[in-house]
């Protein structure tokens, strides 16, 4: 697609888009140009002219840095209390009350701010693949690298559908050059990020990071998909060649991205999706990957989607050769790319999927005694899915130096709007009415503990994938964990039987009884502060207590 400037002096212009966007006077922006869905062409010419530290790499991507905020800000993040919404609304850590008042305040400072600029950008996209739960997004911002992430990871209107694209279903405010008053009312920075479901908005002050738009997306459809009986997941998916789809939970580290990439199947979406009564589809556009490290035999989809239209961020690049370093984490350990999803070869496009067969919960374990995989009934389901574990390892960050659990409801606490419980029934009731399958995969450590045993090799957690998919597990013996409960295949095809039992691949039976115990009581201890939500057989189905193994 080209591009547009809405300029009061340029005539084709004018004639060539709808009125919607010509004037944003009813955001309080009074500009004479204003730039609509500019192609990446003309966003590079843009970016390399106007923004410091902008460059083009050797691989074509354009490579840029969000300035001192290199992530998401959580505890800068807000919701405004209003007696519509708040009685759905699980406020806590994760979802900070805001007075309306105060979001008004904060809106003001942004219009001011973009009403001073000479230029601003406007993107115009889709959030979701169905047509009967997309909604409309426009972002206004002041960067254009902020419009080519945006760009790319909204889904792209067709010339017709931009001709007629209308009033948007929500608007993002970014003015993440601009720094919020830290002495407003309910302000712990200078940044902040607000999103009022009465005012369909989102205004962002004081971080450039990109990825704060993505996630206030997604934020948006964790709250409203559950109104309408849609599940809202953050999670991969892929299809196999008859149709079957499976989804891929996971938080960082877990092997979501590496495992749902599969050249035999075709990619759904990386990262966000639904559940409808229809299937799966994908909320995004585009795909926004970890590059640290990156090699193209680790990871050769992504290293082949970096290349004109792409955005790498953050990333480190020889000034001579434009070479980019994927190992240099001088500037963040959370170097990014975004790039549309049809850069990915076996994308499915448009990204939607029938009904899952199988749903594949990912944990790295790092104390090494959950199994390599396990069968989970709907309740440990929820329970597992309620939980959202995996564990971080010695010199991940400062100070960890022993495996330390981590748990994220629901596999993104950071964004999820309701309580957990709200998701984890409607996973549930799908699960039940179109009978996928649950599994528990641990791609972490086994014969003990991170630091004692091993990785688990990454060839026997791919074939563990592939006997889910071929559906050579569901009929082969279990057995129960005696501590989690889980039901453990006795046998899978290209692994060895010995590993499959993770007490069998510990030297010493004492010290695997040990920390499996820690562990237990980990997730005891965790679920609590959501156990008031939940039925009892879901409370009851998370590790089995001393008391009642002994029984």
């Amino acid at each position: 697609m080209g591009f547009c400037s809405f300029d009061t002096r340029c005539e084709h212009s004018m004639k060539a888009r709808s009125s919607a966007v010509l004037s944003l006077k009813e955001y309080d922006i009074h500009l004479p140009t204003v730039y609509r869905n500019l192609a990446p062409a003309a966003l590079y010419e843009a970016a390399l002219k106007n923004e410091k530290g902008t460059l083009i790499a050797s691989n074509g991507a354009l490579a840029v840095q969000s300035g001192r905020k290199t992530g998401r800000s959580p505890s800068d993040k807000r919701i405004v209390d209003h007696p519509d919404s708040t009685n759905d609304i699980w406020w806590g850590s994760v979802n900070i009350k805001l007075p309306e008042r105060i979001f008004e305040i904060n809106f003001e400072r942004a219009n001011d701010y973009l009403d001073t600029l000479d230029t601003v950008y406007v993107v115009d996209g889709f959030a979701g693949w169905d047509p009967k739960h997309r909604l409309k997004v426009r972002v206004i911002c002041s960067r254009a690298y902020h419009a080519l992430f945006m760009w790319n990871m909204l889904i792209r209107p067709t010339a017709e559908e931009l001709e007629s694209f209308g009033d948007p279903d929500y608007v993002i405010l970014n003015a993440g050059r601009f720094p919020a008053n830290r002495y407003t009312e309910g302000m712990t920075s200078d940044t902040s990020v607000d999103i009022s479901f009465e005012r369909q908005r989102v205004v962002i002050l004081g971080t450039e990071y990109a990825g704060e738009m993505k996630k206030g997306v997604f934020t948006i459809m964790h709250y409203l998909m559950p109104k309408a009986g849609v599940l809202s997941m953050h999670c991969s998916a892929n299809e196999g060649e008859a149709g079957d789809v499976s989804l891929f939970f996971g938080l960082s580290g877990t092997g979501k991205t590496t495992l749902s990439a599969d050249p035999r199947r075709k990619l759904i979406g990386d990262d966000e999706h639904c559940w409808t009564d229809q299937g799966i589809f994908n909320i995004e556009g585009g795909c926004y990957a970890k590059c640290i490290g990156l090699t193209p035999e680790k990871e050769p989809e992504i290293w082949e989607a970096i290349r004109f239209g792409s955005l790498l961020e953050n990333v480190i690049v020889d000034q001579a050769s434009r070479e980019v370093d994927y190992e240099d984490s001088s500037l963040t350990e959370n170097t990014r790319v975004s790039y549309p999803i049809e850069f990915i070869p076996n994308a499915k496009v448009p990204c939607l999927g029938g009904h899952p067969k199988n749903i594949i919960l990912l944990t790295c374990d790092a104390f090494g005694v959950l199994p390599p995989v396990s069968r989970l009934t709907p309740e440990q389901a929820m329970y597992h899915f309620i939980s959202g574990y995996t564990a971080k390892v010695a010199g991940t960050e400062e100070g960890v130096k022993e495996p330390q659990a981590t748990f994220s409801a629901c596999f993104g606490a950071a964004f999820i709007v309701r309580h957990p419980n709200v998701y984890a029934e409607l996973l549930a009731s799908k699960m039940k009415e179109h009978g996928a399958r649950v599994w528990l995969v641990n791609t972490g450590w086994s014969g003990g503990g991170h630091g004692v045993g091993q990785r688990m090799k990454l060839a026997y957690t791919r074939a563990i994938i592939d006997a889910i998919h071929a559906g050579s597990l569901d009929q082969v013996e279990c057995v129960s964990d005696p501590v989690f409960g889980v039901l453990v295949p006795t046998t899978c095809p290209g692994v060895p039987s010995e590993i499959l039992q993770p007490r069998n691949t510990w030297k010493e039976g004492a010290a695997f009884d040990a920390a499996a115990r820690h562990l237990a009581e980990l997730f005891h201890k965790n679920f609590q502060k959501y156990s008031d939500g939940c039925r009892p057989e879901v409370r009851e189905a998370g590790p089995i207590r001393e008391a009642s193994r002994a029984k």
